[in-house]
């Protein structure tokens, strides 16, 4: 295997972009962890506010970590709180950890995991969220939109906790109907489920991504709702019936089916995190 080539590009948003091999991993602002600017992040961490208010330290499981964008963001946030990475790419971790030190007094243990096998040695009830933020190659693994592994997560998270997941797709949403479909079953019976989109991903106008929150107990829609509308993408959530509606159909992926996510038709241009 040949070594990856890693850049670091400095940007006119202040920060820098983390490149590997010509494609955009993750954008890092130092000087304000808090700068998310790819609207995906953006909706976790509205996710995150919605659910855990306030700046008390909580337990997050990252699936892929790159750049590290959203275990700065938690640490700035809720100083404190346990951070687990899953990142099987070392050289990325490595070239990161030198390029863009992590902030002092982090809780941020980075482990050189495939998200597959990294949650299934996680324990029961660990974490109050787990993001799942990983790609190969441009598309998210196979092995972590079944239902077999949302399962797995499930186990892992507390009562109180939740799951949000980047699942992009194409218009008419075939995937993240299936996908959305084996999160129902793995979260059953007493979860719910809401989904959080750009408007034109939303309305059907592009190939996007999409953010799937799945909980153990009730997603406040409402709150998340409020949460999202204070970043600047124009975006929408939908949960209960509406939700159900637009994803009617799906079947949950299992382990003998598993495919990966939809390519991009510009590969790159949105794979950020």
């Amino acid at each position: 295997m040949t070594e990856a080539e890693i850049e670091f590009v400095p940007d006119e948003h202040g920060g820098v972009t983390v490149m590997r091999d010509g494609h955009p991993q993750s954008h890092v602002d130092l000087a304000d962890p808090e700068h998310l600017v790819f609207e995906y992040v953006q909706h976790m961490a509205a996710a995150i506010d919605a659910a855990f208010p306030g700046s008390d330290p909580i337990g997050v499981t990252h699936v892929g970590g790159a750049g590290l964008s959203m275990p700065r963001w938690v640490h700035a946030t809720r100083p404190g709180s346990p951070q687990i990475v899953l990142e099987p790419d070392e050289q990325v971790t490595a070239a990161v950890r030198a390029e863009l030190p992590l902030p002092r007094g982090h809780r941020i243990r980075v482990r050189p995991q495939l998200g597959r096998p990294g949650v299934a040695a996680l324990k029961d009830d660990s974490a109050h969220v787990v993001l799942v933020d990983a790609f190969d190659e441009g598309r998210v693994p196979p092995d972590l939109q079944t239902l077999e592994f949302f399962t797995e997560v499930a186990r892992v998270l507390r009562p109180d906790g939740f799951v949000a997941m980047n699942c992009p797709d194409e218009p008419g949403w075939r995937h993240v109907k299936d996908v959305a479909a084996g999160l129902r079953e793995a979260f059953a019976p007493g979860g719910s489920l809401a989904l959080v989109a750009m408007r034109d991903v939303m309305k059907g106008r592009r190939y996007g991504n999409t953010v799937l929150i799945a909980s153990l107990g009730t997603v406040d829609a409402d709150e998340v709702r409020r949460q999202v509308g204070r970043w600047p993408f124009p975006s929408g959530v939908l949960a209960g019936a509406e939700l159900t509606r637009r994803t009617n159909g799906g079947t949950p992926i299992t382990d003998g089916d598993a495919r990966p996510s939809p390519a991009a038709p510009d590969p790159g241009v949105w794979r950020t995190r």
